[in-house]
């Protein structure tokens, strides 16, 4: 548990987001008239979101190099989520999909926290993971966009290949962005994948197992549209 957040309100706080997930699916599947504005909503919504947290915290960090970047996995599924909801591009939902489930999913029910709840860092951190989670649920479950086949390895070599580059970043400036470095500080799931360097490698076939998981759906659909099932 966050030390800064008490079990009720996570609680609460994560069934706010399912409850947001199931609205939305079921707003987008009722209204197909209403899809593009329901989606363009969420896609500028959570842009403005990112945009007005970079603001405070230039306003109250000012600009902080190496520190503060936008290099977290969680950062890239965001904008990859917002490009989704804006053009139901595939290939771009695809990463979005995996990395924003699999990530955001994790840093809710784990959170990295800083500042006590209903501080805005706070409101903020559930609000942008939250609304990300929904968001992806919302447009697959919706019918808005579907997985093609082959989705689990590209994405996995995509996010791989975005880590390398992390993993360089942090290496030059000695920082610890998508916790390559060291576990964080208030505990998650890396804590049970062994010590540093190993829980980088259980955590890639952790993940590949969840990519998997999350796959299901969109292949136990695909089947049964042929007749398979």
């Amino acid at each position: 548990m966050a030390p800064h957040l008490s079990r009720g309100v996570h609680v609460c706080l994560l069934a706010a987001v399912a409850a947001i997930a199931f609205t939305l699916t079921w707003l987008l599947r009722r209204s197909r008239s209403g899809r593009t504005l329901i989606r363009v909503s969420l896609g500028c919504f959570l842009a403005a979101n990112e945009v007005l947290w970079y603001a405070y915290r230039l306003r109250t960090e000012g600009f902080r190099f190496p520190e503060a970047l936008p290099l977290q996995l969680c950062d890239l599924t965001l904008w990859l989520t917002v490009v989704s909801a804006l053009t139901l591009k595939v290939e771009v939902y695809e990463v979005a999909y995996f990395g924003g489930l699999g990530g955001s999913t994790m840093a809710l029910v784990t959170p990295d926290l800083w500042a006590p709840f209903p501080s805005y860092p706070t409101v903020y951190f559930f609000l942008s993971h939250g609304l990300v989670v929904a968001t992806l649920i919302a447009l697959g479950a919706g019918g808005l966009v579907a997985l093609r086949r082959g989705s689990v390895w590209r994405t996995w070599k995509v996010l791989n290949l975005f880590a390398a580059g992390v993993a360089i970043f942090d290496f030059t400036f000695k920082t610890n962005y998508m916790y390559l470095c060291a576990k964080p500080a208030s505990g998650s799931l890396l804590d049970y994948f062994g010590p540093w360097p190993v829980y980088i490698l259980s955590g890639e076939v952790f993940a590949l197992g969840i990519f998997w998981l999350l796959w299901l759906p969109f292949g136990i659909r695909g089947a049964q549209g042929q007749g398979q099932i």
